[in-house]
Order: structure tokens, then sequence, then C-alpha cells
């Protein structure tokens, strides 16, 4: 199996693009006037519209801005110094689960897929900052369980 040893323009392109639309969607689903509103939401849906609309754009933005870097990086526009020392992506704060249950099941799922996507880029800025570090012992102890596996079956 080979391994990334670097994060690559092409997957941050990818990502970014991807990020892109689901900025988006996001923008659109806590739009708080839309055209075509049929009924009125109650104060405590509003609320949980403002808060979760606010957590979720800011993790959006946070992601946006970590693949900008990096695109800024592969351009030359910054050095892997300055990417080391600003471009690290912040923590997420995840939704709260009482404001959740106020938005509907299409809204909820958004929310969850840009904690996933935080979560991958949070995922890729630690293996970036760590330099892809392979832990071999490991991934040989797992491949040494599994020849004894099946070994023993046969």
């Amino acid at each position: 199996m080979r391994w990334t040893s670097d994060i690559s323009e092409p997957i941050v392109e990818a990502l970014y693009c991807e990020a892109l639309v689901l900025a988006d969607e996001v923008r659109a689903a806590f739009d708080l006037m839309p055209a075509d509103q049929r009924y009125e939401p109650s104060d405590s849906e509003k609320l949980a519209m403002s808060v979760e609309g606010l957590r979720t754009t800011t993790r959006m933005m946070h992601v946006l801005a970590w693949l900008l870097n990096q695109r800024a990086y592969f351009s030359g526009d910054l050095s892997e110094t300055q990417l080391r020392r600003h471009g690290e992506l912040p923590q997420d704060r995840p939704a709260d689960p009482e404001q959740l249950e106020l938005l509907d099941a299409e809204t909820r799922d958004l929310v969850a897929q840009t904690e996933q996507m935080h979560s991958r880029i949070a995922r890729l800025d630690r293996a970036w900052r760590d330099g892809f570090e392979v832990h071999i012992p490991t991934v040989r102890q797992m491949r040494g369980r599994l020849e004894e596996a099946l070994q023993a079956g046969l």
C-alpha cells in the first residue's frame, strides 16, 4: 500500500469545490427570510436557526479559510513557515443537540455534513503538521494478526 506523503494540490482543489457547494447550501438553509416561507416559525425555532446557523457558517468559513491557505501555499503566495504558523484549522464547536431538535431533518443533516467535513479537514491538518508519519509497527502488527488468522483457518 502506498502512503501519501503530503497534501496534493488536486486534493485541496477537490475539497475546496466540495466546501464551496456545502457552504452555499448552508447559506440557503439558514436564510432567515426565505422567499417562499409557508409558516411563521416559533421564537425558539428562530433562535435555534440563529444559533446553529452561526455555528455552522463559522465551521464552514474555518474550513474554507484553511483550504484557501493551502491553495495560497500551492500557488507560492504563502511559505511553508507562514502556513504552519497561521494556517491551523481552529477546533470545531459541535452543534447543540437541544437546538438541533428544533430544526427540520434536512437542516440537521446539513449540519452533520459540515461537522463531517470539518473533521476530515482536521485530520488532514493534523497529518500534515505531523509530516504524515505512518506508524509502521501498528501496520505490521495488523498484518501479522491477519496472517495468523489466515493460517489458523487453513
